[in-house]
């Protein structure tokens, strides 16, 4: 395999901070997108000393509102692989939220979809972005859930819900070989509980409890061992728990679990295509 080329959205957030220098000590190569042009010292930074090469990208996501605007930066970059790690971070209010963690997100799926030289996408999503309670959750997991997302991230959660099910419906237009050539798209949906800044520890992955935190730290290895793997897609929640990543990534991407079970799936089918 050619060492991937990975384009990295919301390069200055904390989580893509703690995955860039694990993503350059593998030797890929990594382009940062940031907002302002003050960042950019910051990220450099974190390619000291790193065998990777870290390119940096000043372009606001904000300003992402068509799929051509997407596809321009993609074209731009010529990335093999995508992680979305951007987000409106609750500032700017509903408005702001909807534009990035939900439209931008869009945007970008759709683009690289028809880019058929990227063959894998990692989307950072939250593992209350769901419609229906899972079999393996507990009423209670499943009412704690729920209030969090009514009361506390109610334009997030509703955000987050429809990237993540537009996500699933390029997926199956993947599978189905409606990409350029029928090209492989491997759409990983990595979704943790509330974050933390807590050291890296162990974790529970795939089909996990309803509710938990998740470190950071964690998050970043996570993505980059499912990146590495040969996990072919779906919804991977995750949680702090007991499990090494390693044994945690080998277990999921063996039995190829998918935590979108329970959830509508031939109803989110059609998103993709009406765009």
């Amino acid at each position: 395999m050619s060492t991937p080329h990975i384009l990295l959205l919301g390069g200055h957030g904390k989580i893509a901070q703690l995955m860039t220098p694990l993503f350059l000590a593998r030797s890929w190569t990594v382009t940062s997108m940031i907002r302002t042009a003050e960042q950019t010292s910051t990220i450099e930074g974190l390619g000291k000393s790193q065998p990777g090469k870290l390119n940096v990208l000043v372009s606001s996501i904000e300003e992402v509102k068509t799929n051509e605007d997407a596809k321009k930066i993609i074209d731009s970059v010529k990335p093999t692989w995508i992680v979305w790690s951007a987000g409106a971070g609750g500032k700017g209010g509903p408005s702001r939220t909807d534009a990035v963690d939900h439209i931008a997100a869009k945007r970008f799926i759709h683009a690289a979809f028809y880019t058929p030289s990227i063959t894998k996408f990692l989307l950072i999503s939250y593992i209350g972005s769901r419609r229906n309670k899972p079999s393996w959750w507990t009423e209670d997991a499943w009412k704690a859930s729920l209030h969090v997302n009514e009361n506390v991230l109610a334009a997030y959660h509703v955000a987050k819900l429809k990237a993540d099910e537009y996500f699933q419906s390029a997926f199956e237009a993947a599978k189905a070989g409606k990409r350029p050539g029928g090209a492989e798209f491997a759409a990983i949906d990595l979704r943790p509980g509330s974050l933390t800044d807590e050291p890296a520890g162990k974790v529970q992955l795939g089909k996990t409890e309803g509710s938990g935190k998740s470190s950071r730290a964690r998050v970043a290895e996570i993505t980059a061992a499912l990146l590495e793997s040969g996990y072919k897609g779906g919804w991977v929640d995750m949680l702090d728990g007991d499990e090494t990543v390693s044994d945690a990534v080998q277990r999921v991407t063996k039995a190829n679990e998918d935590a979108i079970e329970g959830e509508d799936v031939e109803a989110m089918k059609p998103l993709f295509e009406k765009e």
